[in-house]
C-alpha cells in the first residue's frame, strides 16, 4: 500500500477516535446526570434550601411509603409527634376562600400574602404514617356527639381550622350553622356550630386560663382589680363536662403583662396571694384542671386532650423581643427537639402532664396532643402582617401577629393528629 494512502487512512481514524471520544463523553455525562437524579440525589439536593428540591421534604401525597405503617396498624407504638415537615402537592386540604367559617385575620392569602408555600407542608411522623384526613369519616365518628374546644384564641384558631376541614366535603354547606346566629369574631365568648345532617356540634368556649377569673372580693387591697381563683374551674366548665371529645389548651395568657400588670392577682380559698409568681400560679391552675378531669368527667364518655403550648415566633434584638415573622417563608427542618426559648409555661405543664401519665395508681383520663416541637418549626405559618382582612392591606410591621396562624396552615395538622387519635 502506498505510504500516502496509509497516511490518509490514519488521519481518518484519528477523526473517528475524536468523534468517538466526544460521543463517549456525551454518554458518560448522560449517565452521571441520570445517576444524579435517580441514585444519589438525596445527598446532593439537600445542599439547596428550596422546598421542591429535597427528597427529604418531598411527598407525592401517598401515606403508603414502604416500611412505614399506618397509625392503628403495626404503627401503634409510634410517636406521631416526632418527625418532620414534608412538601406535599396535595395540600392544602381546603382553600380559605371556600370556607365561610374563618375569621378575617386568618385569611392570609386573601389578605395579600403573596406566597402559598406555607400551605404545602404535611407532618410526617418518623416511624409511621398518619391516616389521610377524611371529613366524612370524621363526621360519622362525631354523629350525635359534641366536640368542644376550651381555651384561648389559639384554640379558636384550631376550631376554625376544623370547621373548614369538615365542611369541605359537606354537600349542603348551609346545613352547618352557629346555633345562636353568632358570627365568628375575636371577641365571642362561645360558639356552637351544628352539623345538622350528622346531629353533632363543634364548639368553642373562650377560657384563656381554664380556671376562674372574677372580680376582687370585698376587703381586697385597692390595687386588686380582679383575682384568678386557682382552685376553681371557669364557670363555663359546666358546659364542657358532657362533651364526647374535649380539647383543652392554655398558656399564652399566663404572663406578668397579661395578669399582674392588669391588676389581677392570685387567690386560693379566701386568701389573695399578692406575692405569688405567675409560674407558681400556672402550676396550681394545671393541678386544678387535672383534678377536675379526674373527678368530674366520665372517662367512659368523654375523651380529653390537652393540646400543648403552640410557640410564638419573635426575634431577640438588643435585648427586646421583636416581631418579624413576616420575613419567614420556610419551616425549620430536621429537629423535633423543643427549642430552648420556649416559655416556662410549657415546661411546667409538660412536667405535670407527664407525671400524671407516669402515676400508675391513677387511671389515665386524658391524652396529650403534643404539638409544641412540631409547631416551633413553623415560623413561616403565622398570620404576621396579613391579619387585617381582605381589601384592607398588610398591617404595619410593628403590629404584626406572630402568635396566631394562617388558615389553611399549621392548625390543620393539629386536627389531623386529633383525627388520628380520636376514639368516639
Amino acid at each position: 500500500m502506498p505510504v500516502f494512502v496509509l497516511f490518509k487512512k490514519l488521519k481518518r481514524l484519528r477523526h473517528f477516535k475524536l468523534s468517538a471520544g466526544v460521543l463517549g463523553f456525551f454518554l458518560a455525562s448522560i449517565s452521571v446526570i441520570f445517576c444524579f437524579f435517580y441514585l444519589d440525589y438525596r445527598a446532593v439536593l439537600t445542599w439547596f434550601p428550596f422546598p421542591a428540591q429535597s427528597d427529604r421534604f418531598l411527598s407525592k401525597g401517598s401515606s403508603e411509603d414502604e416500611g412505614v405503617e399506618f397509625l392503628g396498624q403495626k404503627g401503634n407504638g409510634c410517636d406521631i409527634f416526632e418527625g418532620d415537615w414534608v412538601w406535599d402537592e396535595n395540600y392544602p386540604l381546603y382553600q380559605s376562600k371556600d370556607c365561610r367559617f374563618l375569621d378575617d385575620g386568618f385569611r392570609c392569602s386573601e389578605n395579600g400574602r403573596p406566597d402559598l408555600r406555607y400551605t404545602k407542608w404535611r407532618w410526617q411522623p418518623k416511624d409511621c404514617n398518619l391516616p389521610r384526613f377524611d371529613a366524612q369519616l370524621m363526621l360519622e365518628k362525631l354523629r350525635n356527639k359534641r366536640l368542644v374546644f376550651a381555651g384561648d384564641s389559639i384554640g379558636r384558631n384550631q376550631l376554625e381550622s376544623l370547621l373548614c376541614m369538615l365542611s369541605s366535603s359537606a354537600p349542603n354547606k348551609y346545613s352547618i350553622y352557629e346555633v345562636n346566629g353568632r358570627p365568628i369574631t375575636k371577641h365571642t365568648g362561645f360558639l356552637v356550630f351544628k352539623f345538622k345532617d350528622f346531629n353533632c356540634t363543634v364548639e368553642y368556649y373562650r377560657s384563656p386560663f381554664l380556671v376562674l377569673q372574677s372580680r376582687a372580693p370585698a376587703g381586697a387591697p385597692k390595687k386588686v382589680s380582679t383575682t384568678m381563683k386557682l382552685d376553681q374551674m371557669d364557670w363555663n366548665s359546666v358546659k364542657w363536662r358532657d362533651a364526647d371529645v374535649l380539647v383543652l389548651n392554655t398558656g399564652h395568657w399566663w404572663t406578668y403583662e397579661k395578669i399582674i400588670k392588669r391588676d389581677c392577682y392570685f387567690q386560693e380559698g379566701a386568701v389573695i396571694k399578692m406575692d405569688m409568681k405567675v409560674e407558681h400560679a400556672y402550676r396550681r391552675s394545671i393541678e386544678t384542671v387535672l383534678h377536675w378531669v379526674n373527678t368530674e368527667l366520665n372517662s367512659s364518655k368523654t375523651q380529653v386532650f390537652f393540646r400543648t403550648y403552640a410557640p410564638v415566633h419573635f426575634r431577640e434584638e438588643n435585648g427586646k423581643s421583636v416581631a418579624k415573622c413576616h420575613l419567614e417563608t420556610l419551616p425549620v427542618h430536621g429537629s423535633s427537639l423543643v427549642p430552648s426559648n420556649i416559655p416556662v409555661q410549657f415546661k411546667i405543664s409538660n412536667a405535670l402532664l407527664s407525671a400524671a401519665h407516669l402515676n400508675t395508681s391513677n387511671v389515665i383520663k386524658f391524652e396529650v396532643l403534643n404539638v409544641t416541637s412540631m409547631t416551633a418549626m413553623r415560623k413561616d405559618g403565622h398570620s404576621s402582617i396579613y391579619n387585617l382582612g381582605p381589601h384592607i392591606g398588610p398591617a404595619p410591621v410593628h403590629h404584626q401577629d406572630c402568635s396566631h396562624w394562617c388558615l389553611p396552615g399549621v392548625p390543620d395538622t393539629w386536627n389531623e393528629l386529633l383525627y388520628a387519635l380520636i376514639k368516639v
